[in-house]
């Protein structure tokens, strides 16, 4: 079987180190420590063959032809199509063949076959299942999906078949045959086609399998739906025999005067002249890549050339690159993120996040975001909050949402499933969250509007975990120096003091951590007389608070459920996280009420946490409006701010 956490890719261009990737800015950087991380590119040693491959940058940018829409599915509990009777891959067999992805159909009438695609039920792709049948509502296991296309593959081209997520493990298979096996539900990941396709009738068939996992990422207890399927926009990309396969370009770290990144060729000829032009702005750089195909970007930037990002005023470049036949066009915004004892700097001068955490998940439809329609309704309610920052939990969103996020002026914290209880010691699990965490980065690493990396939420310290999450975040520093890393760390109470002094935060950017005073502990009148003792001279960013309450119950403050009671929770939050001295956002859990297994009470919840500002049918809590108040009130604070110079 194919290693889950290999990614094998088309071409050697990009079996490079992961850390020259993300420094290759030029000599005059200060060198990093090496890293453990899972390359790009690195089959493990038992691996098949595959036609995994590193995703290539900017997917939406190509020529690309879409495969999403109504897919044939079949459910298979007991794994038939997978399995033989003697539980053997039909997949590892001699022939490869007896798995439903033949699609097979009966030669004669003394041919039997046991399923049948065609006359299977569909459903929509991007999509999860559990919200498109309802005997498929809590179902967890393996559906196979199919799609049928129409290809005409050109000779000297390249062709990418690519998935933005399947959760949570996916085989494929093209046309009879296995392309390879992603683990993972909520990264992209594609596959080189480019001798797999012929002309006319092409199927592609995908084993989904969202079974939870001890040893996964994350693991067998969450507090979020556990949406299977094919989740996120299915393309087959059309690309030139020697092509752009990924760029990074944004400005250095702590330096508004200089862009600077990298660009990586593939294909047959990887040497090349390789032109970067921002237009607008009149900059122009040209450089040659070597044997690898490597290139380092180093970009002088006069005053007054670039209007810098902010949720203010959110500027996005068209940033284009080209390269013998072919030619990308991006858009990019340009700004500076970084600390300064208590301070969060955006482009030199203090801000405070004015957030709220989101899930994936839309209330009003069941199931996952499936567009940019969805996406654009839940970051306009965060805007009509006066938000201009988003946490996006508990794992990787789509990247039509991180653009959006770009396009519409809101900050991003952006996090893996590294959630709760992991197994530490294993090592495949510590590679599957640091695989994650890679592809995270190399993803958005050109988005202007995400600032964090997370590592990720409310793990108990051990020094296991210590050890597990302090490697991710060497990871995140390594890839990208650009950026803050954090984490939602623990906290310890003790009489009326709560404690932050969680050791991973040592290796962390901002003191970051999730408190439920009010809630899960304490009551609304007890929480005043809490105070917090932060070990760190860095900035503080809550990042989760709340209470349940369902939509449209009305009782006084001290009635749990009542939308009083949240609203009283709120104002007392406020009172008492604003005597941290360093207090500098916060991402109160959460915009909107989220379906949740965890959650049976067969009144109040129904299997929805209720802990949202906004009700399952789009309805504002009184909450929301309070916490509107208290971010127009932190606007006003921070306005009258200066920038630090630089």
């Amino acid at each position: 079987m194919t290693h889950p956490f290999a990614r094998l890719l088309a071409c050697a261009a990009f079996a490079l180190p992961v850390l020259q990737a993300a420094h290759a800015a030029g000599a005059a950087q200060a060198a990093q420590p090496p890293v453990d991380v899972q390359l790009a590119g690195q089959p493990s040693k038992n691996a098949q063959a595959s036609s995994l491959m590193a995703p290539i940058q900017n997917i939406y940018g190509r020529t690309h032809l879409s495969l999403n829409g109504r897919w044939s599915y079949i459910i298979d509990p007991y794994e038939n199509g997978y399995y033989d009777y003697r539980h053997m891959p039909f997949d590892q067999s001699a022939s490869g063949k007896g798995g439903f992805y033949d699609d097979r159909k009966p030669k004669d009438k003394t041919d039997w076959v046991e399923y049948d695609f065609d006359a299977s039920p569909t459903m929509k792709v991007p999509g999860d299942w559990n919200s498109q049948a309802e005997k498929l509502q809590l179902y967890e296991g393996t559906v196979w999906l199919r799609q049928v296309f129409q290809a005409d593959p050109k000779p000297g081209k390249h062709y990418a078949l690519y998935f933005g997520a399947v959760n949570y493990e996916a085989h494929v298979y093209l046309n009879g045959k296995k392309l390879g096996m992603h683990k993972g539900g909520f990264t992209p990941f594609q596959f080189d086609v480019t001798d797999k396709l012929v002309k006319g009738r092409n199927f592609v068939v995908v084993k989904a399998d969202n079974t939870r996992h001890q040893d996964e990422i994350p693991t067998v207890n969450t507090d979020w739906w556990n949406y299977g399927g094919i989740t996120r926009d299915v393309m087959l990309a059309e690309l030139p025999a020697t092509y752009i396969a990924d760029y990074k370009v944004q400005l250095a770290r702590h330096d508004r005067h200089r862009i600077q990144g990298y660009v990586q060729m593939a294909g047959a000829a990887k040497q090349q002249q390789v032109t970067l032009t921002i237009p607008e702005a009149g900059l122009t750089a040209t450089v040659r890549t070597d044997a690898m195909g490597r290139a380092a970007i180093d970009l002088p930037v006069a005053d007054g050339k670039l209007q810098l990002w902010s949720p203010d005023s959110p500027k996005l470049y068209a940033v284009q690159l080209q390269a013998g036949e072919d030619k990308v066009s991006d858009r990019i915004g340009f700004r500076t993120i970084e600390t300064r004892g208590h301070d969060i700097l955006l482009n030199g001068k203090s801000i405070f996040l004015r957030g709220v955490a989101m899930h994936d998940e839309n209330p009003l439809i069941p199931g996952r975001l499936r567009g940019q329609g969805d996406m654009r309704m839940l970051l306009q309610w965060a805007k009509e909050l006066n938000c201009n920052y988003v946490r996006l939990a508990h794992y990787p969103h789509s990247e039509e949402m991180i653009r959006l996020a770009d396009e519409m002026g809101i900050l991003v914290w952006a996090e893996v499933p590294v959630y709760w209880t992991i197994s530490w010691t294993n090592p495949d699990t510590y590679a599957n969250a640091n695989a994650q965490l890679t592809d995270l980065i190399v993803r958005d690493k050109n988005r202007a509007s995400v600032i964090v990396w997370s590592v990720g939420n409310e793990t108990p310290e051990s020094d296991a975990r210590n050890a597990f999450m302090g490697k991710l975040a060497k990871t995140a520093h390594a890839l990208d120096d650009t950026r803050l890393v954090a984490a939602a760390l623990e906290i310890h109470r003790k009489g009326n003091e709560v404690t932050v002094e969680d050791p991973l935060a040592d290796q962390l950017d901002l003191a970051s951590f999730n408190e439920y005073a009010g809630w899960y502990w304490a009551s609304n009148a007890e929480m005043l007389n809490y105070h917090f003792n932060i070990k760190y001279d860095k900035p503080v960013v809550i990042t989760e608070f709340g209470a349940d309450a369902l939509a449209g119950y009305h009782a006084d403050a001290d009635t749990r459920w009542s939308e009083e009671y949240q609203d009283a929770l709120y104002r007392n939050q406020f009172q008492m996280l604003d005597k941290i001295p360093g207090l500098r956002g916060m991402t109160p859990w959460v915009l909107v009420d989220f379906r949740s297994p965890r959650r049976p009470h067969p009144y109040f919840q129904d299997f929805w946490n209720r802990k949202g500002l906004i009700s399952d049918d789009g309805k504002k809590k009184q909450a929301f409006w309070t916490l509107k108040g208290y971010y127009d009130a932190k606007q006003r604070q921070y306005d009258g701010k200066a920038a630090a110079p630089n």
